[in-house]
């Protein structure tokens, strides 16, 4: 934008550069337990500890504690933020927090993490409910409470305790899942160039009972009991593999394809991709499709497992940490899963 100095005699013109929502620091949490596959090969006796990772690309997950909650790692992950020095408690301006495990229907989970994080009672609250596309609606979010205006600085929150919901015989997920919470902090900058930016998303609910756990709300409280209740339904996660594997196959490859294009960025220019590390074979298999190099495609979930919307800020941690992404050079992103719902985004970091 340019503005005209009034208290100078000649005209002259100065550009002002427009407040950017920016990726300030991100900061992971883990439960102190963990879930080998030295200790699932025990339990399913014909799945060997190599035959796991081969078909995961995971050696160990996190394991909340049976009293463990997903605020609790949220918690941990924001006082990370404070603890470290990146900002105090008293910036925050608003609270995002995503999560499929909130502590209670009600109420809203941000509600009791404000107060037990010592946030201002004049800061925004609120939960959101997705899955592995979670954190990039999360960024959006944030850009728009930042670009408009309405705060200057947003504590992103995800978290997820999926092992609450497996049961311990089914193999398919329980290999695959873990526990574990990420916090980002986003604040307004004055930067020439969109940090956050462009979004594509995208949502088909036809694909919601492929992963789903049928009962707990009010469609169906109690399998059996009620009169809108299935006899039939499960208090269990379940997870149809070659259904969302198909999904994630059609679906991916079309949100790259529209986030370039809408970025003006062609793949060569993309620094990095980060998609959501939902297993090695699916990624393996996206990357291959897309024809990513592998030099510029992140797979980070051997000690973590699939941690469903904070598994893409877990990866861009190690990634900042370990200097794989230059200052101002464009990472992609994409979150899909469960909903059917997906997202993708271009950020920068500062």
């Amino acid at each position: 934008m340019l503005v005209r100095d009034p208290n100078c005699a000649r005209r002259e013109w100065h550009c002002l550069m427009p407040r950017q929502a920016v990726i300030r620091a991100i900061r992971s949490s883990l439960p102190a337990a963990r879930l080998t596959n030295e200790a699932l090969a025990q339990e399913f006796g014909d799945w060997g500890v190599e035959k796991i990772r081969q078909k995961t690309g995971i050696a160990e997950r996190g394991l909340a504690g049976p009293d463990e909650c997903a605020s609790d790692l949220g918690l941990a992950a924001a006082r990370r933020l404070f603890e470290e020095g990146v900002c105090h408690p008293d910036e925050i301006d608003f609270l995002l927090f995503c999560t499929q495990s909130p502590d209670y229907f009600l109420p809203t989970t941000a509600c009791l993490m404000q107060t037990k994080l010592g946030l201002r009672t004049d800061c925004g609250a609120l939960d959101y409910n997705l899955g592995c596309s979670g954190y990039v609606y999360g960024l959006a979010l944030a850009k728009g409470l930042i670009e408009t205006g309405q705060a200057h600085s947003v504590l992103l929150v995800v978290a997820e305790t999926y092992s609450k919901y497996i049961r311990p015989e089914d193999r398919s997920v329980r290999t695959i899942f873990g526990d574990g919470a990420a916090a980002t902090l986003i604040s307004a900058m004055e930067r020439p160039l969109e940090h956050i930016g462009p979004f594509v998303f995208g949502t088909d609910g036809t694909g919601a009972r492929h992963l789903m756990v049928e009962v707990g709300g009010h469609r169906c409280r109690v399998g059996g009991q009620g009169s809108a209740a299935d006899p039939e339904a499960s208090p269990f996660l379940h997870m149809d593999g070659p259904e969302i594997f198909n999904f994630t196959l059609e679906s991916v490859p079309v949100v790259v394809e529209q986030l370039l294009a809408k970025s003006g960025l062609s793949m060569d220019e993309v620094a990095l991709f980060v998609f959501h590390q939902a297993n090695r074979f699916m990624l393996e298999a996206l990357r291959r499709k897309i024809r990513i190099p592998a030099e510029r495609f992140l797979i980070n979930l051997e000690s973590y497992g699939n941690t469903v919307s904070a598994t893409i800020p877990m990866a861009l941690e190690l990634a900042l940490r370990e200097g794989q992404v230059a200052a101002g050079a464009p990472v992609l992103l994409v979150g899909f899963g469960v909903g059917y719902s997906w997202a993708g985004t271009i950020v920068r970091f500062i």
